[in-house]
């Protein structure tokens, strides 16, 4: 889900809203796995929004997969590289004139927390459209880089505002299961909750949308034609690699971030072979084309999760699905 309209050029502005850190004296050890501490310090937050944008840009130049593992994890990560992989399929000698992507008028959401991995939020205006990127940094160690594992595009009267400790910090929300987060829906279980709700349209937990009841609408219509029928399975994240991240907003409910696969098998009626017609597909095909293709896309997603005593449904402020591979049998 990469646009490239024509660019647009600001100016470099980057606004902190976090605090400076305490400096502490004498010989204190401050270990992140146990110690409540901000995810980053103040100066750090616009070099690594600067060297995910530049690593962006030149990923996109050289359309070479590999690049995108140095600035970008998870479902975004799946993302990236299934991209470049079709775009590299088609212009093999790469795109030396993408141009250079554009994130200022930054602000960070920084949370303070213990444990790994750490994460932060950067609100940020971009040179592609008129909506605000928000992207999610994560690390899963002190010694690791930062990198973009979530990226939602929102107008910006949509983006919520976040609840603050006494110091301007972020609160996080428990992501694993079990905790405690007094949300309707805890973090750990939204994406296993999405993807029941794709499969059987049970349940009061998601706000009408493109992303749900339209979504299981607009599949209904190739369940069963006259030339194939359509079989779906849905699977929450599951890996480690993709964790959810939830941050506290001012209501007392949470943002949500969370990723899900989606698979979407075809089967052709007798006597007829399913086609591949897109380029991009085609890039991305393993397989004979037989009887039957299959689709594997990812999603990655933010939602609103209101607190449990309000009540109140999870509602999709942002889902961005892409094709990752297709496999004809």
């Amino acid at each position: 889900m990469r646009r490239r309209p024509r660019p647009r050029l600001f100016p470099w502005l980057v606004v902190l809203t976090v605090p400076p850190l305490l400096v502490a004296t004498g010989c204190v050890t401050v270990h992140g796995e146990r110690a409540i501490i901000p995810s980053l310090t103040r100066d750090e937050a616009p070099k690594v929004l600067r060297e995910f944008t530049e690593g962006y840009t030149r990923a996109y130049r050289t359309l070479d997969p590999a690049q995108v593992d140095r600035v970008e994890t998870g479902a975004l990560a799946e993302i990236g590289k299934a991209d470049l992989t079709a775009q590299r399929a088609l212009t093999p000698q790469g795109n030396p004139g993408y141009p250079a992507l554009v994130l200022d008028d930054a602000r960070f959401t920084v949370p303070q927390m213990a444990g790994w991995p750490k994460f932060f939020l950067a609100d940020t205006r971009s040179n592609r459209d008129g909506n605000r990127w928000l992207v999610v940094f994560t690390r899963n160690g002190p010694k690791d880089p930062w990198k973009a594992a979530y990226l939602s595009l929102m107008p910006k009267e949509r983006v919520p505002g976040f609840a603050l400790d006494k110091d301007g910090y972020a609160l996080p929300v428990p992501v694993k299961p079990g905790a405690a987060a007094g949300l309707a829906v805890d973090p750990s279980a939204v994406s296993g909750a999405y993807t029941r709700f794709l499969g059987t349209g049970g349940g009061e937990v998601f706000a009408p949308s493109g992303a749900t009841t339209q979504l299981r609408a607009d599949r209904a219509k190739f369940a069963r034609t006259p030339s194939f029928w359509t079989e779906y399975l849905d699977t929450p994240d599951g890996a480690p690699g993709l964790p959810p991240f939830a941050l506290r907003t001012k209501d007392g409910g949470a943002l949500v971030f969370f990723t899900a696969h989606h698979r979407e098998k075809r089967t052709m009626a007798k006597g007829l072979r399913p086609a591949v017609t897109d380029p991009r597909t085609k890039a991305l095909l393993s397989g004979e084309l037989n009887t039957s293709v299959t689709y594997t896309r990812v999603s990655e997603s933010a939602v609103t999760v209101p607190a449990r005593p309000a009540g109140g449904r999870v509602t999709f402020l942002n889902r961005i699905e892409s094709l990752t591979a297709a496999k004809g049998g």
